[in-house]
């Protein structure tokens, strides 16, 4: 049964007709078009398909759209722009911090939300905040100097 929503993302409001359980990020990808998100384990284990609920990072692959309907969403695409990176982007780019690049969306959605919480927070507050989001090239280490470097 199909339904009319809004919905905010990247500070735009959307209305949307479509089955209210469907999953955050298929409404992210198919309908809006934005990429960032990825579609990984489709299980919330990943973090690939990270975005922020609200200023806080959250995996959207099994999120219902309907129950998100009342809160900011961010994905990549809104913290930066080409023109325009965000501190983390950056960063990232400078530490070389991707190899495959698939967690790359989540491993930055996280940080933004780490640095949200806690501008200055430490190396065990920057692994805690990234934990979640699963690396497989081993660029661990480069993630944390690329946070790192934002906080200096």
């Amino acid at each position: 049964m199909k339904t009319t929503l809004q919905l905010r993302v990247n500070g735009a409001s959307h209305t949307l007709t479509l089955d209210p359980t469907t999953p955050l990020l298929y409404v992210l990808r198919n309908q809006l078009q934005l990429n960032g998100p990825k579609f990984g384990c489709g299980l919330q284990q990943c973090g690939a398909c990270m975005v922020l609920l609200d200023g806080k990072a959250q995996p959207s692959c099994m999120i219902a759209v309907e129950v998100v309907k009342n809160q900011e969403i961010t994905t990549l695409e809104g913290i930066g722009s080409a023109q325009k990176l965000h501190p983390l982007q950056q960063a990232f780019i400078d530490e070389q911090a991707a190899q495959c690049g698939y967690c790359l969306n989540g491993m930055l959605m996280s940080a933004v939300s780490v640095l949200a919480e806690n501008p200055k927070a430490d190396d065990a507050a920057i692994r805690e905040g990234l934990e979640r989001v699963h690396c497989r090239c081993g660029t661990q280490a480069r993630f944390l100097r690329a946070v790192k470097r934002v906080i200096r």
